[in-house]
């Protein structure tokens, strides 16, 4: 049989067993695990006095994987990343910033609802874990629009939607793992989710606010702030400000050289942050809590990342990422085309996994394909099918990727921010928060269209670095 056919069967049956429940690290680590003993037994010819040395072998392989890659230096930036956002919940940042936004946005339709996105937006900024955005402002901003009269539904639809923005905003782990597996810079391709990051909120805003008109008591407007209330309540959100800025001098200095490595950017941010919430009095046991939440969020990232690159590294001996390649670019319809329907099999493959298992896994075979649907890694502006450079395709295409995993947090029946939201609130059903994110299913197909037509918004920033 040949290796081709091996890796097809193979990764059919990880797909089954995803589908029946397994966990996807575990699925994917057992289906890699077997499918290269099943190689190094079929170039043995199946002889039952080699299949020892097939095993001995694939032992070898499958455990040298995880540590290879685990350890890279680059992958320290997620938990670092993770413990801002727990930290900043613990210094009251958090709460500072939505009642910021609440105080200057509010007066208008939906405004508590526009309010919480770009109070999420900004906390997003801080913090690179989508679910943590989730369960903090589900704590927050819900009883705060409950309160005025909101519908308990839509309520929940925005938070749960706003805290997608994590995943795209920097820092976000999902970003930096995008980048490991494709080995292309982590500081452009944060640079590179600021302005999509921003453009997401804007467009969920504007439909919030056209809901809100057109159902006057979905989300009514709150008035009655003064401009003195207004300009007390900037200061106590300023910090996070100045996180945001650390951060992105570290990654991108527009001045001079840049300050460090993201890495280092990230620890300094996470230090900085840590100060803050002593100073605003965060006691022994917040602070444990907020680093067994880091840990587990980490622990939990890190095995999706070992058993996937065992998957990989099978893959890879089966050569079917190349195989897929080819057949992509043998294809006689338009590349833009592929690209989207590409885009489509993921918006369908999240329904069923989440989103850091879904990228992990797909990418090795449909990130190649891409590159090479617009002339390779290294094919000019001028010679390539989407009109950018090999590595500002990888860039942009990333930035897709990565919104359609945004995406694939807020989809029935598997998206992770729903049920985040649900376990948060006792008054609310996992039900209702679906019903309540339907709307922004209309705001994400809009953003991500308009990502695709002008890939300027995506890489604009990163062009200057």
């Amino acid at each position: 049989m040949d290796p081709i056919t091996i890796g097809l069967w193979t990764t059919g049956g990880m797909l089954v067993m995803v589908v029946l429940g397994m966990r996807v690290a575990f699925a994917a680590g057992l289906a890699g695990f077997l499918g290269l003993v099943w190689l190094r037994w079929n170039g043995f010819d199946y002889d039952p006095a080699r299949f020892g040395k097939a095993l001995e072998v694939s032992v070898k392989i499958a455990g040298q994987v995880p540590h290879s890659k685990v350890s890279s230096h680059a992958l320290s930036l997620i938990p670092t990343f993770i413990l801002i956002g727990y930290l900043a919940y613990h210094a009251r940042l958090t709460t500072a910033l939505f009642e910021a936004a609440k105080r200057w946005i509010a007066w208008v339709p939906g405004g508590l609802a526009v309010s919480t996105v770009f109070a999420t937006a900004g906390f997003a900024a801080v913090s690179g874990a989508s679910v943590a955005t989730a369960a903090v402002f589900a704590r927050i901003a819900i009883p705060e629009m409950l309160k005025v009269g909101y519908n308990k539904q839509f309520a929940a639809g925005v938070v749960a939607a706003g805290g997608t923005l994590a995943s795209l905003i920097p820092p976000s782990a999902i970003l930096v793992i995008y980048a490991i597996i494709v080995e292309q810079d982590v500081g452009k391709l944060l640079l590179a989710g600021f302005i999509p990051g921003a453009f997401s909120a804007f467009v969920y805003a504007t439909l919030i606010i056209g809901i809100a008109v057109i159902f006057k008591t979905v989300g009514p407007p709150v008035s009655g702030f003064t401009w003195r209330e207004r300009l007390v309540a900037l200061p106590p959100a300023l910090p996070i400000v100045a996180v945001v800025v650390i951060i992105i001098f570290f990654v991108y200095n527009p001045f001079g050289d840049a300050w460090g490595t993201p890495t280092e950017g990230g620890a300094v941010g996470a230090f900085i942050v840590f100060l803050m919430a002593l100073a605003r009095g965060m006691r022994w046991r917040q602070l444990k809590d907020a680093l067994i939440e880091t840990a587990k969020l980490t622990v939990m990232i890190f095995t999706i990342i070992w058993g996937v690159l065992i998957y990989v590294r099978f893959l890879g001996f089966a050569d079917l990422p190349g195989a897929f390649s080819d057949w992509i670019t043998s294809l006689t319809v338009s590349p833009m085309l592929i690209l989207i329907c590409i885009l489509l099999a993921y918006a369908v493959l999240g329904m069923f996994m989440d989103a850091i298992g879904m990228l992990l896994l797909t990418l090795p075979v449909v990130y190649p394909a891409v590159m090479a649907l617009n002339g390779g890694e290294f094919v000019s502006a001028e010679d390539s099918a989407f009109g950018m450079s090999g590595p500002m395709c990888a860039i942009w295409f990333g930035i897709l990727v990565v919104k359609m995993a945004e995406f694939c947090l807020i989809t029935p029946p598997i998206g992770l921010n729903c049920f985040v939201v649900a376990g948060v609130r006792d008054d609310l059903t996992v039900q209702d928060v679906f019903k309540g994110v339907t709307p922004f299913f209309i705001a994400d197909a809009i953003t991500i269209a308009l990502l695709v037509a002008f890939p300027a918004i995506v890489l604009w920033l990163p062009s200057l670095a």
